[in-house]
């Protein structure tokens, strides 16, 4: 097999889940003895003073671009609105879930990104 490089290796995890993520953590522990958590909390604090970020935000639809019939879709899945509610949000732009976690609104994001959508996170 060939050798990865860190930066093929990084680009699969990006593409991966976080439960898929977690089972490779899960699998270098068992397979290395390994805990990448261990060494990223241990580098944390040698990294000096790292500044947060919000622990909640705010996923806000700006443009619903050209696929409007997607983006409608994803509103609903996401909040559980009716059709009618969700056509105004994705028409008029606005707030699609509010104080969700960090990881979820990336999560949320990325999805109406790849609908062709426009979205902010406040």
């Amino acid at each position: 097999m060939a050798k990865l490089s860190a930066k093929e290796i990084v680009d699969s995890l990006k593409e991966m889940t976080l439960l898929e993520v977690k089972e490779v953590v899960d699998l270098m522990k068992e397979e290395l003895g390994v805990d990448p958590s261990a060494v990223a909390v241990a580098a944390a604090p040698a990294a000096g003073a790292v500044e947060e970020g919000p622990s909640t935000v705010n996923v806000v639809l700006t443009s619903c671009g050209a696929n409007k019939i997607a983006v409608i879709k994803l509103v609903r899945e996401a909040t559980g609105l009716g059709l009618k509610e969700a056509k105004e949000i994705a028409d008029n732009g606005g707030n699609v879930k509010e104080n969700v976690s960090t990881d979820e609104a990336n999560e949320l994001k990325a999805k109406f990104e790849e609908a062709g959508a426009t979205i902010e996170l406040k």
